[in-house]
């Protein structure tokens, strides 16, 4: 087995194990026999435990990254692409945090902390919504004078609303379609949308 390939073993059984059983519930050892890797082997990749959380947390975000990389190269009108980006960047995070169980109620309590750990990712999310604003623009569908300033605005909008997004507090009466129609005309009012929507 590669070294790569090893350490994504032991990332990934750790994932399910925090999921599972908690982060702090879950040791060096647990993950060590549940990898089916001695304690020698886990130690050479991760010196502690905190180390491994990072690495979990770091492996969901490239995920998502990759999920959102994925959606900036559509060849759909940039319009549409900012809100697709906006819905997979929320959608993702909300399966992200579910599917990890008592790991959700670990990233709740300890924002801040994984706050730190995601610096890389929201900087390649900025640059995705840099290159998609600025297609905007250069094709008229956006009305907007910086691309980079509005790109760190846009970033940070949507960066506030994922706790109470992935809590459900967010168009708590209203059905999915008329909730992200909601979302379309905030956005495209604020990016100055040249075109009629909705």
């Amino acid at each position: 087995m590669t070294v790569l390939k090893t350490r994504d073993q032991l990332v990934d059984v750790a994932r399910q194990l925090f999921a599972k059983q908690g982060v702090e519930a879950t040791t060096m050892n647990d993950i060590a026999i549940a990898s089916k890797k001695g304690r020698r082997t886990l130690y050479t990749y991760f010196k502690n435990k905190e180390q491994i959380y990072r690495a979990v947390v770091e492996s969901e975000l490239e995920m998502l990254s990759d999920r959102m990389e994925k959606t900036a190269q559509k060849t759909i009108d940039a319009d549409k692409k900012i809100l697709e980006l906006i819905i997979t960047h929320l959608e993702a995070i909300k399966v992200v945090v579910y599917r990890n169980g008592t790991l959700r109620a670990h990233f709740f309590r300890d924002i801040w902390r994984v706050e730190t750990m995601r610096k890389r990712f929201d900087q390649k999310e900025t640059k995705l919504y840099q290159r998609i604003l600025q297609e905007g623009k250069e094709k008229g569908i956006f009305d907007i004078d910086n691309v980079d300033i509005t790109a760190d605005i846009l970033h940070y909008c949507v960066k506030g609303i994922e706790v109470p997004y992935i809590r459900g507090q967010i168009g708590e009466d209203l059905d999915e379609e008329i909730g992200w129609r909601y979302v379309a005309k905030i956005v495209f009012g604020a990016l100055g949308c040249r075109k009629k929507h909705l």
